[in-house]
């Protein structure tokens, strides 16, 4: 075989062992991937059931048919498993409250953005029982502190364009951070109230709360800014 005819052969078979890596490695991520997942889909039921507290990882790997051991390989505790879950709630989050419409004026932004916000957690119970610790009474017990951070971070950027919003109307950082404070604890609090079947004991309805409270805000804040 002349040299040529050997360069050629080389070159094609070691782009086949190339492709053939590359396809292994696809296939060994995929398949962690889907074992990830299924860990996830366990620890989702585990934590609902038992709170944060009550589900182990060997509780965990249990439901998901895997021995403690080998879940460790996806996380490294238990923690890690609910940070995971409620990051993509999270995401999920910021990416309803992303698609709203952003059009017109600030009023019309304001309404669009912290509507959606709202909807995503009316719409998704068991969102809300996860990003606010409902099933262990409210308290972010467990989760380390840069985890913490971490997640306020993520729930901080889907209030953002509701904020950025508020800001139109000429406040300073420390009163839009105020404006911003009191619309979240007023939809946080109808949401209690949905989730909690309270609002029927004052025959209201949420949404309709909440429309009024971004309407006398957006009026408010406009009579700020003409007032300057």
């Amino acid at each position: 075989m002349k040299s040529s005819e050997i360069a050629v052969t080389t070159a094609t078979s070691d782009a086949c062992e190339a492709r053939d890596d590359d396809a292994r490695r696809q296939r060994a991520d995929a398949i962690a991937q889907l074992r990830r997942e299924r860990v996830l889909d366990a620890a989702r039921a585990a934590f609902f059931e038992l709170g944060l507290e009550g589900a182990s990882m060997r509780e965990i790997a249990r439901r998901a048919g895997y021995t403690a051991g080998a879940i460790y390989s996806y996380f490294a505790s238990r923690e890690e498993v609910y940070a995971a879950l409620l990051g993509e709630s999270l995401a999920r989050l910021d990416a309803h409250v992303a698609g709203a419409p952003a059009d017109g004026g600030a009023a019309q932004r304001v309404r669009s953005k912290a509507s959606a916000f709202f909807d995503f957690y009316r719409e998704n119970p068991r969102d809300l029982d996860l990003g606010f610790y409902l099933f262990q009474g409210v308290r972010p017990t467990g989760l380390t502190r840069e985890l913490d951070a971490q997640l306020n971070a993520q729930l901080r950027a889907a209030l953002q364009p509701t904020a950025d919003a508020v800001s139109e109307y000429g406040l300073d950082a420390t009163a839009c951070e105020a404006e911003v404070t009191a619309l979240f604890a007023h939809m946080v609090g109808l949401l209690v109230l949905i989730h909690t079947g309270r609002i029927r004991m004052f025959r209201q309805h949420a949404p309709q709360l909440l429309a009024q409270y971004l309407e006398q805000l957006t009026e408010r804040l406009q009579r700020f800014a003409n007032s300057r």
